[in-house]
């Protein structure tokens, strides 16, 4: 590589990992435990999450959020989003990977600190029609809220610039439906078709809502404080994030689909980016190395010694933890 693309690819790691080389410390966890975690290999959700479009979804998951005024109270008074933006995005990012990658006792534990970080978030925000409420980031409606973006933003950013989903769409709702009960959701949606409507009901319900603390969140997501090499890049996704956004959520949010090809300009910045940073992301490979080290295990155990079992979720009976075929890449991050 030249000295450009290696210190781009190694800023575009930091950005995204908290590390250079995009190994932060608690990618090691991923190595460890007697499972494969509560989706592995083959899942819809290494699939997605898996994925390059995992960089434009993000974007998108954000912009949604702002909408309610609860969660976006949250962000405007508890969030360090404007002092240490990266930080914040890196979090995230450890939260993802870890109940995406991880065994099952490392993901429950890594939502666990997630929850314990919540615990502290409260206070009151004017709602859509301008009354006072309390709100926490545990109640239920929030809860729900930011699961819903989520999963809706990775899902459709994964339809238009990711691969096949093994079980569908259908299948990575369901699946991640799990990672919603581990932080608290309750009755996630378990199909496209409850997704859809849950989303809808929010609209419906009148609880959304645009003001000048989203319209300043949203100039900050537009122009975050990225080196100068990579805000072009970054800026052709955030487009493809807006372009991707159903026409009643751009109106709210104040954006405009471009009139430029965007979506496939996207692609090829995704496709650039993937160049850059090789076809599996550091937890990817880190829970891969923890599923050859079970069936190694599985093939030669000690004598009496128990042999660890790896149920994958979806099946009656253990699978081999040998993986079979390589994972789309997870933003390279972390």
């Amino acid at each position: 590589m030249s000295r450009f693309t290696d210190s781009w690819r190694s800023h575009l790691l930091s950005t995204l990992s908290g590390n250079s080389e995009g190994r932060p410390s608690w990618v090691e966890k991923m190595e460890r435990g007697d499972d494969a975690g509560f989706f592995g290999p083959e899942s819809a959700a290494w699939a997605v999450h898996g994925g390059m479009a995992t960089m434009v979804a993000g974007i998108r998951a954000l912009l949604m959020q702002t909408l309610h005024p609860g969660a976006m109270a949250g962000v405007h008074d508890w969030s360090r989003y404007k002092e240490d933006p990266l930080g914040r995005l890196s979090g995230t990012i450890q939260w993802l990977v870890t109940v995406t990658f991880a065994d099952t006792t490392v993901a429950t534990e890594e939502s666990t600190r997630v929850g314990r970080f919540h615990d502290r978030v409260a206070g009151t925000y004017l709602d859509a029609a301008g009354v006072s409420r309390p709100y926490a980031a545990g109640d239920p409606e929030l809860l729900s809220w930011v699961h819903i973006v989520f999963t809706d933003a990775f899902l459709e950013s994964h339809k238009l610039w990711g691969g096949s989903i093994p079980g569908g769409a259908d299948g990575y709702v369901r699946e991640w439906a799990k990672a919603g009960e581990l932080v608290g959701v309750q009755d996630p949606p378990r199909s496209a078709a409850e997704l859809n409507a849950q989303l809808a009901a929010f609209t419906d319900a009148g609880v959304l809502k645009s003001d000048e603390r989203v319209s300043e969140a949203v100039r900050f997501i537009r122009n975050p404080p990225l080196r100068r090499g990579m805000l072009p890049f970054y800026r052709v996704m955030f487009a493809g994030a807006v372009a991707s956004l159903p026409l009643e959520y751009r109106r709210l949010l104040g954006l405009r689909r471009s009139v430029f090809p965007v979506v496939w300009a996207t692609g090829a910045v995704l496709g650039i980016v993937r160049m850059l940073l090789g076809a599996s992301s550091t937890s990817e490979d880190a829970a891969r190395t923890r599923l050859d080290r079970i069936a190694r295990a599985r093939l030669t155990p000690n004598a009496g010694a128990e042999v660890p079992q790896i149920d994958v979720p979806g099946t009656d009976q253990p699978r081999s933890a040998t993986p079979q075929g390589e994972g789309a890449q997870a933003a390279s991050a972390p």
